[in-house]
């Protein structure tokens, strides 16, 4: 291991994203620029603050908060999160704006209210709506939690991305927190994923089956997934603006820049004490079947893609009450070869990894709470009622209940 190089599970690096919105209407605010603006005293794209750090993302009105670099552990992360949203808070009050937690707003409209960031990079962001249109929800109207966990070696990268492809599947029963668009509810527990999913289709080697393919070495990922996604994009794309490692967007992706596999398909949830709630119970699941052993290893390895996204897209659909009957994969995971749903398989995983008390309050997915207080079509207000008290859940540190 070079110097500097983490092991798998020496590191953690978490990701957050906040919507801003208008302090009273709730209506998304595109002024993300300004409030970096006015943290740093100058105009700038990112900002590092101790052991965290602000950046900008595709939409105008989104910001990113994460940690400086991987952090040794995940104790008292939820505290600085909370610490850094209230700052920004306070610097959103001369706005007349305030953050909004959760994964997707629900009544932006993406046609009429999007704008993108327009500043450094803004060659890339000009190439991905050149290619694809970033006018829809998928590109504009999204806000998810990022995990990065490191490896430091070939075999340490493939033991690390199988077992991540293998829970993977299984993230949307735990971590829906988008029934709503345009107003009203989708039929879906996580609308941001399927959004997400059919973003770009237009070249459908990015994305995918979002559950990433089985992989035996660093060669064979360049080898499968990279090299066909750039012949994929380049007669789209002749300047090669978009050949990086970044252009896949499946639901876990490589950073060899900073030796990490990357989490994508987790949304925000209502406060980062939900947020790392969720993170640690993920994590303590990747990492039990990453350390397995070789049986598990080539068992992980066997599960066919195709299987996985079944299972993946029925979470996307039903959340925790999605049924999973694949006996090959729940044996895989160690479970009982009958019938369960993603919230007894959660149950079970949360009881096995130590994770059962402080996972609790999540047991439900936000997705579903939402649904139970706002139904299928609630009105503007009650919309705004509602996501008020994610605001106060943000602010307090609790759940939505």
């Amino acid at each position: 291991m070079s110097a500097g190089v983490l092991s798998a599970f020496g590191g953690f690096g978490i990701e957050l994203e906040y919507a801003i919105v208008e302090r009273e209407s709730l209506n998304v605010l595109p002024i993300a620029d300004q409030l970096l603006a006015a943290a740093a005293g100058q105009a700038t794209s990112a900002l590092e603050r101790g052991p965290l750090a602000w950046s900008n993302e595709l939409s105008l009105h989104v910001i990113e908060l994460k940690t400086n670099g991987p952090a040794p552990s995940l104790d008292g992360l939820a505290d600085l999160f909370s610490a850094e949203l209230d700052s920004i808070d306070a610097l959103l009050a001369p706005f007349g704006a305030r953050i909004l937690p959760c994964a997707m707003h629900p009544w932006m409209d993406p046609t009429t209210e999007r704008a993108l960031w327009p500043h450094e990079q803004n060659e890339i962001y000009r190439a991905y709506d050149r290619i694809f249109g970033c006018g829809g929800h998928g590109w504009v109207n999204l806000q998810s939690m990022h995990i990065n966990l490191p490896f430091a070696s070939d075999a340490e990268f493939v033991r690390l991305h199988t077992a991540i492809r293998t829970v993977l599947p299984l993230l949307p029963g735990l971590a829906a927190a988008s029934p709503y668009a345009d107003g009203r509810a989708t039929g879906l527990l996580d609308t941001r994923l399927d959004v997400y999913r059919r973003n770009q289709a237009r070249v459908p080697e990015i994305t995918g089956a979002v559950v990433p393919e089985a992989i035996t070495s660093i060669d064979a990922y360049h080898g499968r997934i990279l090299e066909p996604l750039y012949r994929a994009i380049a007669p789209l794309d002749p300047e090669g603006v978009l050949h990086g490692e970044w252009l896949n967007s499946r639901g876990a992706i490589a950073r060899f820049e900073r030796d990490a596999i990357e989490i994508r398909v987790l949304d925000t949830q209502e406060s980062p004490q939900a947020d790392l709630a969720v993170a640690a119970l993920v994590i303590a699941t990747v990492r039990e079947r990453y350390e397995a052993g070789d049986k598990a290893l080539k068992a992980q390895l066997a599960l066919p893609t195709e299987a996985l996204a079944q299972i993946f897209n029925d979470c996307v659909r039903d959340g925790e009450a999605a049924l999973v009957a694949d006996m090959d994969y729940l044996t895989t995971l160690g479970l009982p070869r009958v019938p369960l749903t993603a919230g007894q398989i959660w149950a079970a995983l949360s009881a096995r990894n130590g994770q059962e008390e402080r996972c609790a309050p999540v047991r439900q997915t936000l997705a579903r709470r939402l649904l139970r207080r706002g139904g299928m079509a609630p009105d503007r207000e009650t919309l705004r009622s509602i996501y008020r008290e994610l605001i106060a859940a943000r602010v307090s540190g609790g759940v939505f209940v």
